[in-house]
């Protein structure tokens, strides 16, 4: 298997320094190969300019600016311009395919936050110093660097991804020829119903309450945009009590989505240890928070009708605050790595559907959810929860998976 390990780096003051002017000789390298790509382009010969070509140029950039491209790893400028190099292959993809196409746009510092080194040894060296009782990571042009190493790291390392969040620095591994481990057979199938009253329903009918944490911090994240909104959004430079501004909204949203992922881990761990196979719905989070297309007004030119956009868009915060996409992943990778079986079904009408397993009659049609919270079937009157109903449906249709593939 697999897997990827995040490690929170503790770094000196000098070596947090050397580690920005890092980020930013390579974010100076992506836009000055960006540029390029677009000039070639614009002559009149219409030249397409490929990787390997920017590849090729680097040795002599190297050697050109010794002081900032010169000092870091090679490989990394490399991995640096495969970067670029996946972003025009996506937009053509995107071109192709009739979809918005998004050219690759210029990084500012601030934005671009990771570099990749792509192999053990070169550029990079985890486990620095096995003598040492802290775990070290060397980077090339920095030196050995602290670690707090939380768990243990199995597997082959493969690759590291040094990351920016905020004034955290963590890196990243990314390794392969993980082994799995195996928990002991429950005999348990359960299905679980998402939603955003409960995080989850389960066939049992047991709710996991949804913990908000979004809601939760909304007054003070609210109050810290407001103050940022009274600094002017497009400055060359901002002063020292904007930039403070900025990394308070920012400190908040680390908080958040640090708090949402540790629920999910934890409540992932806790399905997987239950249960030997768990069904859940299929969903197209994005499709479900996408915003509603405007309805123009035929007897009023420019203007238009009520969408029920203000509407949608507090349903989105909630599906969004909930993180079901992130939420399933992480069930799919403890699942895998535990032995455990995850079936993803088709969702449609598995709220609309009177269940067959406790005695329901199975007729679909939309009456039969009354409320958010309430099932009454309209054809053979079962009463149930509207979002064990769910749940049900949702096992139900996992047991016929494996019934055919048995």
């Amino acid at each position: 298997m697999i897997r990827a390990y995040k490690f929170l780096m503790r770094p000196t003051v000098g070596q947090a320094i050397a580690l920005a002017e890092m980020l930013r000789d390579h974010c100076s390298l992506y836009n000055g190969a960006l540029q390029e790509r677009r000039d070639a382009y614009r002559h009149v010969t219409k030249t397409s300019v490929k990787y390997g070509d920017q590849s090729a140029q680097l040795r002599e950039i190297r050697a050109f600016d010794p002081e900032r491209q010169g000092r870091w790893s090679f490989s990394s400028q490399q991995a640096t311009l495969r970067r670029l190099d996946k972003a025009f292959a996506a937009f053509f993809r995107r071109v192709k395919a009739g979809q918005t196409p998004g050219y690759p746009r210029f990084k500012g510092v601030g934005h671009f936050d990771t570099v990749i080194f792509p192999k053990d040894g070169d550029g990079y060296r985890w486990d620095s110093t096995p003598h040492d009782r802290q775990t070290r990571v060397r980077l090339q042009g920095i030196g050995h660097i602290r670690v707090h190493q939380h768990r243990p790291v199995k597997g082959r390392v493969k690759t590291i991804s040094l990351k920016r969040e905020g004034r955290r620095w963590y890196v990243v591994l990314a390794c392969d020829e993980v082994p799995a481990e195996p928990l002991p057979a429950t005999g348990s199938i359960v299905g679980i119903d998402m939603g955003t009253v409960h995080f989850f329903t389960d066939s049992d009918g047991v709710h996991k309450e949804n913990p908000k944490f979004l809601e939760g911090m909304g007054e003070e994240l609210a109050a810290a945009q407001q103050h940022l909104s009274t600094f002017p959004k497009r400055t060359k430079r901002r002063t020292k009590k904007h930039r403070a501004a900025a990394r308070k909204v920012a400190k908040l949203h680390a908080k958040i989505r640090r708090q949402r992922l540790d629920h999910h881990h934890k409540t992932a761990l806790a399905l997987v240890r239950e249960h030997d196979v768990i069904g859940h719905e299929k969903l197209n989070t994005a499709g479900m928070t996408k915003t509603p297309a405007p309805k123009p007004d035929p007897e009023q030119a420019g203007g238009f009708l009520p969408n029920g956009a203000a509407a949608k868009a507090g349903l989105n915060r909630s599906i969004l605050d909930a993180g079901w996409g992130i939420f399933l992943g992480i069930l799919a990778q403890k699942a895998e790595s535990a032995a455990r079986r995850v079936i993803p079904v088709n969702a449609r009408n598995t709220s609309r559907t009177c269940p067959p397993s406790i005695g329901g009659c199975g007729h679909i049609a939309a009456g039969n959810r009354v409320t958010q919270a309430k099932f009454e079937c309209v054809k053979c009157g079962l009463v149930e929860n509207a979002d064990r109903v769910g749940a049900l449906n949702v096992l139900h249709r996992a047991g016929l998976v494996l019934c055919a593939e048995a």
